[in-house]
């Protein structure tokens, strides 16, 4: 299962302007370069944030967008479910009668594939816009800074136990 391109985008678009409002209002051309996302498609994105009260926009001269909330209060599934991506493994409706077959059954699989889209849903409510930023989200991509950090910590236990 992968999370379609408005929610990746939207997620994208949010890490960028939790990290650059503390300025004033970010405009979207930035976010937009910064991001490498097409404004238009932008446009688009920050319409439905707006609407579901996750960004203000400031019109006029130096106007762009801001959080509308701190970026520890904003979850990561609040702008995937913004924009409305759904956040399921099932082909089926969760929760409904009719399962994912022809015939209206359910697979074998469905309720581990249901339980998946609960757990996903779940995690992403646990993360917020700061976590992203802050980079207390666990992933490879700063491992070997990760590494040098756990190594550096073993060296200073082991100097402060031969003190």
């Amino acid at each position: 299962m992968k999370l379609g391109t408005r929610a990746r985008y939207a997620v994208m678009a949010m890490v960028d302007l939790a990290r650059h409002d503390d300025a004033g209002p970010v405009p979207l051309a930035e976010i937009a370069r910064r991001q490498e996302i097409s404004l238009a498609y932008l446009e688009q994105l920050f319409a439905k944030l707006r609407h579901s009260g996750l960004v203000r926009s400031v019109r006029g001269p130096g106007g762009g967008y801001l959080l509308a909330h701190d970026r520890n209060d904003t979850r990561i599934s609040d702008i995937i479910l913004a924009v409305e991506e759904k956040i399921e493994a099932v082909r089926c409706k969760p929760g409904e009668a009719i399962g994912c077959r022809g015939d209206g059954g359910r697979c074998l699989t469905h309720d581990l594939w249901e339980e998946l889209g609960r757990q996903i849903h779940l995690y992403l409510s646990s993360v917020s816009l700061g976590d992203v930023c802050e980079r207390r989200v666990l992933g490879t991509s700063f491992a070997p800074q990760r590494a040098g950090v756990a190594a550096q910590a073993a060296q200073a236990a082991q100097a402060a136990q031969a003190e």
